[in-house]
């Protein structure tokens, strides 16, 4: 496996690396009811397509609801990249989060967690990473559509560079943040960023549907936070369209 594309993959690798109650990327303070389980697909296709290598990316998600405000998860993202033999890399991304403090009258909520990744094939040229956070949120009560905020920081626990195998790429920490804005009952206008020219470094602007039967549909554009430079403006963005639903 040629180790410039297992560069590439990697540095997409948490594009949907947060397999727990999320705004997009970051995770919230949300967390699972006991006893709930929760399930999404998430469907990313590389966009605008580059000449060569295009990436799409599908993950199923899984979690479930534990006592305490804890919920624990997996996901299983797989990326296809075309023009490139081996084609498909494959992760399993365990994960546990606890909301810690909560204040509902208040609207105010703190979490901490970490999110794993562990290449399932092609593991001669990669290595496994995780990353830890905590992060606080507050729902502003006034008026019927107040926004909710959540920010924290978060820190990467990877091997240093090895000069065979690539694992996590780029600064190993930084800030996450998510602003959610009501715009109707069923509505509302989502974002989310975790700073960092990095594997894990994207902001995502979307919108989130609330659907019958505990369902939730959300579409977004994911921008690469090193997109922005003119030799990688159309390869580091992704359009992304998600559904899960609650049982």
């Amino acid at each position: 496996m040629p180790i410039v594309f297992a560069v590439f993959a990697c540095m997409l690798a948490a594009q949907s690396a947060s397999a727990q109650s999320t705004i997009f990327n970051v995770p919230s303070t949300d967390t699972v009811d006991k006893g709930k389980g929760y399930f999404e697909f998430d469907s990313l296709p590389q966009a605008p397509t580059p000449a060569a290598g295009s990436i799409v990316v599908s993950n199923p998600r899984f979690l479930t609801g534990l006592p305490h405000d804890v919920e624990v998860g997996v996901n299983f993202p797989i990326y296809h990249v075309s023009d490139v033999s081996p084609s498909n890399f494959a992760y399993a991304q365990p994960n546990v989060k606890w909301k810690f403090a909560k204040n509902d009258d208040q609207g105010l909520a703190a979490a901490a967690g970490v999110v794993g990744n562990i290449p399932m094939n092609n593991t001669d040229g990669q290595l496994s990473w995780a990353y830890v956070y905590a992060n606080f949120s507050k729902k502003v009560k006034t008026g019927n559509y107040g926004p909710r905020f959540t920010i924290g920081p978060y820190a990467v626990i990877a091997k240093e560079d090895d000069p065979v195998k690539v694992g996590f790429v780029g600064t190993r920490g930084g800030v996450l943040a998510g602003y959610e804005q009501p715009l109707s009952g069923k509505i509302s206008f989502v974002a989310d960023w975790f700073s960092g020219k990095n594997t894990v470094g994207y902001f995502t602007p979307g919108i989130s549907i609330t659907l019958p039967h505990n369902g939730l549909l959300n579409a977004g554009y994911s921008f690469g936070n090193d997109s922005w430079e003119n030799s990688n403006a159309t390869k580091n963005r992704y359009v992304f369209l998600y559904y899960g639903i609650t049982f």
